[in-house]
């Protein structure tokens, strides 16, 4: 099997990372947290035209660099009454109730996400706690999700885990058959997790981003686009991010 040539090439004040691969058509991206640009081009392509390629959609690029910074991010949460929280999209109000009975979590109609504490437990211990229970919430989704699209893919049902990933919504290990997918997603939108889920599934059948990967993916999942943007749209839940090169 080929490998894709990775380089660095610098385009004005741009620091561009080159992917040459057995791909028709060239792929511009701009990759949080920091706006990383990425360029997927066939192997054809020469190091001037790439450049080229690059200045032709210098605008765009900017435009995208812009909306990152500009994007939200939620700051190192203290886990006090009050503060913001997210689940599944929907912005919650925290609200720390001392219990006798160890720790719950409660989600209210009136927008409180009610966090069960014993008595005397610290930051540290509220956040792991309520990081367990956003990883619950993904075990009882993603099974849903990978019994109705392996199917669909003709893909084998694959092993999955959670975990919290500080550059990626997901991986994927084909040859495993395996795929991760990062926990802070139990934040964002149910559709968001749906088109990482398919997105995962279709490298079992792909495992780079070829020009039949994305041809895989406009056919499954044709609103792919609008639910990257939304995924995109939605506040940062990273604490790290702002300092950390993307993978």
């Amino acid at each position: 099997m080929s490998t894709a040539e990775r380089f660095v090439i610098r385009v004005l004040d741009l620091d561009v990372e080159v992917f040459r691969k057995d791909i028709k058509n060239l792929h511009v991206a701009v990759y949080p947290p920091l706006g990383r640009v990425r360029v997927a081009t066939p192997r054809q392509l020469g190091d001037e035209a790439v450049r080229l390629a690059v200045v032709a959609r210098l605008a765009w690029i900017r435009k995208q660099q812009a909306r990152i910074r500009d994007q939200a991010r939620q700051s190192r949460r203290d886990m006090v009454d009050g503060e913001a929280h997210y689940v599944w999209g929907r912005k919650y109000r925290l609200r720390v109730v001392e219990a006798s009975q160890g720790w719950g979590v409660n989600l209210t109609p009136d927008g409180w996400l009610e966090l069960k504490v014993p008595g005397g437990a610290g930051r540290d211990a509220r956040a792991r706690h309520l990081s367990e229970w956003y990883r619950e919430q993904l075990k009882d989704e993603i099974p849903q999700l990978v019994e109705r699209w392996a199917p669909r893919l003709g893909v084998e049902r694959p092993a999955w885990r959670v975990r919290r990933m500080k550059t990626k919504w997901g991986t994927c290990n084909a040859e495993a058959g395996s795929i991760l997918i990062n926990l802070e997603l139990a934040k964002k939108p149910h559709e968001c997790l749906e088109y990482i889920v398919v997105h995962e599934l279709i490298h079992l059948i792909e495992r780079n981003h070829t020009d039949r990967f994305y041809e895989l993916q406009e056919r499954y999942l044709p609103a792919w686009r609008s639910r990257r943007e939304l995924l995109n749209a939605q506040p940062l839940g990273y604490e790290g991010w702002e300092d950390e090169r993307a993978a």
